[in-house]
């Protein structure tokens, strides 16, 4: 079973009260590559980060330190405050997936999060979120969001199949 988190932070001054949307692999499964999702509702760390920390730091203790791959931030906070305390944001290129987020705590140790793109569709979000979320999933965060991919090409590759099936007559022959 996966937890799905929805926070919706109570913390005056924060730029969202959107409810936080993260989903997280069951608690004692063996490590995977990945240990959930976290589904953003902008591209803006500064306001997405505190809140994210916020309802993390008690299930796994305080949230000192996160890093991202720049390509999908416009900009990358050095610092950001999260409930009296900071956490440092740090970003890698080359060493760091581009859909991964990923978060240091003191206490436990080090989490990989699936990023999901915040204009992401509900329906495909909440199926890569189930994906990351499964201990047995053996695909990276770029995997997961080429899967992703390839699945909605194949869609409109069908849909488009289908449009013309019926566009040249096949639909009215079958119903004849």
């Amino acid at each position: 079973m996966t937890a799905t988190i929805l926070y919706t932070p109570a913390t005056e001054g924060r730029t969202s009260s959107l409810p936080l949307r993260l989903t997280l692999a069951p608690a004692g499964t063996a490590p995977a590559l990945l240990d959930g999702a976290w589904w953003p509702h902008s591209r803006d760390l500064a306001a997405e980060l505190p809140v994210l920390a916020a309802a993390l730091d008690p299930l796994w203790g305080r949230i000192t330190h996160a890093t991202v791959n720049p390509a999908f931030w416009s900009v990358i906070p050095r610092k950001v405050p999260v409930d009296g305390h900071v956490m440092r944001v740090g970003w890698f290129t080359a060493e760091q997936d581009p859909h991964k987020l990923l978060l240091l705590s003191y206490r436990t140790g080090r989490w990989d999060l699936l990023v999901i793109p915040p204009e992401t569709g509900t329906a495909e979000a909440a199926r890569l979120m189930a994906e990351a979320a499964n201990p047995l999933n053996p695909l990276t965060a770029s995997g997961l969001m080429a899967a992703a991919e390839q699945r909605r090409t194949a869609e409109e590759v069908e849909m488009a199949v289908v449009a013309v099936w019926d566009s040249e007559g096949g639909h009215a022959a079958r119903l004849r």
